[in-house]
């Protein structure tokens, strides 16, 4: 009875949520710069508001010339003042965390997460459930046994500042009705070993009735092969009443036939765009692609077409001026003292009632070596389709071009890791290569003018992704290894692993 009563509670909620939501749905564009300029208010006698005229602004066009679009490494010295203790430097106060990231050139990354943030990230996960339940019109899930695969919850101290990694912090935010059903226990979370953490998260959920799994889909294939080697059952029989993964961190699409085969049955699949700086985004219609951009969660969007990203006075975009099918860098004004911040990624509008966007890249992540500059929704793409037509299942693969080779023209170098190989690896590597020519025409150009020979695709062991995450101490929690690259660093690594 307690369970029927659980499960038509959470029924009732989400139809109520999203209901709630038309709102910011329908009036996204128009509400946006309200929310810049009440954010520039609330800001205005901060040290970085001082320095850049907040009281002056009064439009969004006054905004973009008076703030330019900034890395971490324009930021530092302010998070730096922050660090040691300083208030009223970003934001009008000092964070109520610090998310802890791994920088390529900054190092750690100390990104600040205020009061006034902190809720949107745990209102982000939850709203991602809430409009799953009100489209399933089925809330079974909330009766069984939750698990998040996540970074350890215990925090250190950065001069008063709670500081570690966001998917600890939010483990101290989950609200108490999710609590009670979640897993792993504390103790486990703890654990930094990433495979003796896995084989312990093993060991506590295979004899449990689970029924929702969160994780990046790395390590959910990582855990979900470790279940079957110990059970000998694929995971819809190991856990029968398995409704629903929810994922983030990654583009879940070249992932999916590993999945569904590990899987063995049905299971819904929710995306998310969650990152340090904000919760951006979720799949709204589990049914459907795209994800739901989230404007009303104290985060001004605005956007740099992919082309004139890093030119100067390259054009900011705002939400009403943005066009469909069109890649774009993604830039944040934020409730956290982020000021026209560019975070990195790549996303592509696909509908604009509401806005639906994919995450098509990053703005460090291409292959340009020879001007062609191919990135990570292009190459994803390709091989979906190229899986497609000649059928094999890929575990991971990075693409790297190789400028000087022994012999011949320059090529781009994937290295592949198959858990089941094509028939015919020759037929996927040409198709492959047709494919990439398909979507990115600076590739075809070099291959139709002999500046390129075709892709050659290096098949890797068994394992390989994990065991070169491990050897950079990258393996786990929110680590994501690049699909592609513009230079050879990764792939002179995975070497040692071609078969």
């Amino acid at each position: 009875m307690l369970n029927f009563f659980k499960k038509n509670a959470a029924l009732i909620w989400a139809k109520k949520h999203v209901q709630k939501t038309n709102d910011f749905k329908q009036n996204a564009e128009r509400n946006q710069e309200k929310l810049l300029l009440g954010l520039v208010k609330t800001a205005e006698k901060t040290l970085f508001g001082r320095e850049h005229q907040f009281e002056n602004i009064k439009t969004v066009e006054d905004f973009q010339k008076n703030v330019r679009i900034a890395d971490y490494e324009d930021l530092k010295p302010y998070i730096e003042k922050v660090k040691r203790g300083q208030r009223n430097i970003l934001w009008t106060e000092t964070p109520e965390y610090f998310a802890k990231t791994s920088g390529t050139t900054s190092g750690s990354k100390y990104i600040p997460i205020s009061k006034e943030g902190m809720p949107f990230q745990v209102a982000g996960a939850q709203s991602a459930l809430f409009h799953y339940i009100s489209k399933k019109g089925n809330a079974d899930f909330v009766n069984g046994k939750m698990i998040f695969l996540q970074g350890s919850p215990e925090l250190e101290e950065v001069f008063g500042i709670k500081t570690g990694r966001l998917s600890g912090i939010v483990a101290h935010h989950i609200p108490n009705y999710l609590q009670k059903n979640r897993l792993p226990s504390w103790e486990t979370n703890l654990m930094e070993d990433w495979e003796a953490k896995v084989d312990k998260i093993v060991e506590e959920t295979e004899k449990e009735n689970m029924t929702l799994i969160s994780g990046i889909p790395p390590w959910l294939i990582m855990y979900f092969e470790k279940l079957i080697e110990k059970n000998g059952r694929k995971i819809k029989q190991l856990f029968p009443n398995l409704q629903l993964i929810v994922t983030g961190g990654v583009n879940y699409e070249p992932y999916r036939e590993k999945m569904e085969e590990l899987l063995g049955g049905k299971v819904d699949i929710v995306q998310t765009f969650p990152a340090s700086e904000g919760f951006f985004a979720f799949q709204d219609d589990y049914t459907k692609e795209g994800l739901l951009l989230l404007t009303n969660h104290g985060i001004f969007y605005e956007f740099v077409a992919l082309e004139d990203y890093g030119k100067p006075n390259a054009k900011r975009l705002t939400l009403a001026e943005i066009e469909l099918n069109k890649d774009y860098a993604l830039i944040l004004t934020t409730n956290s003292g982020l000021w026209a911040y560019s975070i990195g990624d790549v996303v592509r509008f696909i509908d604009k009632n509401p806005h639906r966007i994919l995450v098509s890249g990053r703005t460090k992540h291409f292959t340009s070596a020879f001007g062609e500059h191919v990135i990570a929704f292009e190459v994803e793409e390709a091989m979906k389709a190229t899986v497609e037509k000649f059928p094999a299942q890929i575990t991971e693969f990075h693409l790297a071009p190789e400028v000087n080779p022994e012999e011949g023209l320059p090529y781009h170098e994937w290295f592949v890791e198959f858990e089941k190989e094509p028939e015919s690896l020759d037929q996927f590597k040409n198709e492959l290569d047709d494919q990439l020519r398909k979507r990115n025409t600076y590739y075809n150009d070099l291959i139709s003018g002999n500046i390129l020979q075709k892709l050659k695709i290096s098949k890797v062991s068994k394992n390989a992704f994990q065991e070169y995450a491990k050897s950079q101490g990258k393996l786990g929690g929110q680590n994501k290894i690049p699909r592609l690259a513009n230079d050879r660093k990764i792939a002179d690594l995975l070497q040692i692993y071609k078969k």
